[in-house]
């Protein structure tokens, strides 16, 4: 089983500002990135895929719907594959976030919720559904799933094993490519490419 991660192409909004669950524009036409993601794909020699399976904020949704126009398949949504909700703290600058509520944050990572929105554990798990609900559909491999970079990190930590404090290290660029393989005898998992 093979999965390819996308993350989506860069959006319009200053640099430094918190945009998880919000659903901001794109800085660009979609059309411009998927033709541009196609190629590196093609250079990359990764299969086209059978499925796109898209989050359904429009940062990745607008990129997955010509993605799907290039390699002639149906875009699906899952809500699951959003972004971590940072409740209060969306779409404020990062500096301007009371230093004590992120340190508190950095200080209890996994569990903290001084934004009123996701724990960091709650986001794990709701990525680890849609990974457990996924994996059931052998049938649907190679999948391109066009998300974001916390969702990527949150997959690769699940099926690599792999602490996801050090896969927040990662570099993961706009549009960056993740492939992930599954072994269905062992079901064990490797790491194709990362952020290719």
């Amino acid at each position: 089983m093979d999965i390819v991660l996308i993350r989506h192409p860069a959006v319009a909004l200053d640099a430094g500002v918190c945009y998880g669950h919000s659903d901001v524009a794109l800085a660009q036409r979609a059309e411009i990135s998927s033709t541009a993601l196609a190629l590196k794909l093609a250079t990359l020699q990764v299969p086209a895929p059978r499925v796109l399976i898209s989050s359904p904020l429009t940062r990745c949704s607008a990129l997955a719907v010509e993605l799907a126009n290039d390699f002639g398949c149906v875009v699906s949504h899952d809500d699951r594959l959003k972004e971590m909700n940072f409740g209060d703290w969306e779409a404020q600058r990062w500096d301007d976030i009371d230093r004590e509520l992120l340190d508190d944050w950095a200080t209890n990572f996994e569990h903290a919720r001084a934004h009123g929105g996701e724990s960091v554990a709650q986001f794990v798990e709701r990525v680890r559904s849609w990974l457990g609900a996924f994996v059931q559909t052998r049938e649907l491999s190679p999948a391109y799933v066009v998300t974001h970079a916390g969702v990527m990190r949150a997959i690769a930590s699940i099926v690599l094993d792999v602490p996801l404090e050090r896969c927040l290290r990662w570099s993961l660029d706009t549009t960056g490519i993740v492939c992930l393989r599954r072994n269905d005898e062992t079901q064990q998992w490797s790491l194709v490419r990362w952020n290719a």
